[in-house]
């Protein structure tokens, strides 16, 4: 999760919700995030709202790793009890962080089951964990996947061992698409490999040998993103002083079309801008959910959630976080009351990132001026349109951000 939190108005100690976000319920898909802070180390490139284990050395055992799923678990608790007697499927639990694998993995297992035995969840449910390749074996693979997990997404980033050591990647070239296999032997049905592009020092040949070895590991899914430098990370320091140089805009476009030429003659289609999978079961669910304007609650420190019209988010300090839910008080720090108008633009904003595009109701009549001008572009694809929604031509993929500001008006 992001490390930088909003301003919002206060939440109730006991985190309940207005009247008018519980009527609502059922009537989206529901979702839980679980999020995971801890992380080996920090890698240079991280904006995340994670804690290396030196960092977190002053708050004691009360943010420590081994006490951490039994305060998840807490939460999951606390969130029935806001949500009430309401019948609730669970339709995608994902663990991320941080490294949500540092766990044991019995720890991961007795998360799921609280979410399981608090809200059940639906029979297709799809339940993911990121990990690190290095913080995986085949017996952790098996537990896993025997406590319900059927999907795993592995931070590959890159095949190159320049590239690695530019991000702080500490994994061995070859792991990721080993972990792969494991996975599959372990009998996930579902599989991810996360790529970066656009890394200072990478060329075209890195970026394609990446590509190939990803594709050549079989995964189901592959998410490919360029490289966002953040302020007051260690990369962007590297570069302010010049130890590294900056990637422009025109190389980023570059790699995307260099991964989408790759990934669709490997069988891959994409279905949202970063997104691309084999097949429609492949995709990932839970961020569909999100895409899609779902319901969600996010579990632990710095997350967020989205129910019926409200959004909050959580301390993002493991201590803060673990001392609120032993007080019984909710974690939630501050939240936000979505007025019409700010769903309306945030669901322009994600579902026009989308392969199937957005509806153009959605959009004003300064809007649909602007889609017009888009489609006449080449931004926009005139088959869609001509059906009632906007969407990205692969042009318009490149320009995403630019066509999204210009339709939302």
């Amino acid at each position: 999760m992001p490390s930088a939190l909003p301003d919002g108005e206060p939440v109730p100690s006991d985190g309940s919700l207005p009247d008018h976000a519980l009527a609502q319920l059922g009537e989206r898909p529901f979702g839980f995030y679980l999020h995971v802070p801890y992380c080996a180390s920090r890698c240079g490139y991280c904006d995340f709202n994670t804690y290396t284990a030196t960092e977190l050395h002053s708050s004691g055992a009360v943010a420590s790793q081994e006490t951490y799923a039994a305060n998840l678990v807490a939460e999951v608790r606390l969130a029935r009890r806001v949500l009430g007697e309401a019948d609730l499927p669970v339709r995608t639990v994902f663990l991320g962080g941080g490294t949500p694998t540092l766990l044991p993995a019995r720890d991961l297992v007795a998360m799921l089951a609280a979410v399981r035995e608090e809200f059940g969840l639906a029979p297709d449910a799809e339940v993911t964990t990121e990990a690190n390749p290095e913080s995986v074996t085949p017996a952790y693979l098996a537990e896993l996947r025997e406590g319900g997990f059927n999907r795993i997404s592995f931070g590959m980033q890159s095949a190159r061992p320049h590239v690695l050591k530019v991000l702080d990647r500490h994994h061995t070239p070859g792991r990721p698409e080993a972990c792969v296999a494991e996975a599959r032997a372990a009998g996930f049905e579902h599989v991810n490999l996360d790529l970066i592009y656009g890394t200072p020092g990478e060329s075209d040949e890195d970026w394609r040998a990446s590509l190939a070895a990803a594709i050549g590991a079989g995964p189901d899914h592959v998410s490919a993103y360029s490289l966002i430098v953040e302020e007051g990370t260690r990369l962007a320091g590297r570069i302010k002083r010049g130890e590294l140089p900056r990637v422009d805009d025109d190389v980023h476009a570059d790699r995307y079309l260099i991964a989408e030429q790759a990934l669709a003659a490997a069988g891959y289609t994409w279905y949202e801008v970063s997104n691309w999978a084999t097949t429609e079961a492949g995709r990932c669910k839970h961020n569909e959910l999100y895409w899609t304007g779902g319901d969600w609650w996010g579990a632990g420190p710095g997350a967020h959630s989205h129910v019926g019209g409200v959004r909050w988010w959580n301390a993002k300090h493991p201590a803060a976080y673990a001392r609120s839910l032993a007080a019984g008080h909710t974690p939630a720090q501050g939240r936000e009351l979505l007025t019409p108008e700010d769903r309306r633009v945030e669901r322009i904003l994600l579902e026009l990132r989308l392969s199937a595009g957005c509806p153009l109701d959605l959009l004003t009549a300064a809007g649909l001026r602007a889609a017009e001008q888009a489609l006449a572009d080449g931004l926009l694809d005139p088959v869609p349109y001509a059906e009632g929604r906007a969407a990205l031509t692969l042009r318009g993929r490149l320009l995403a951000d630019a066509v999204v500001r210009d339709v939302v008006d």
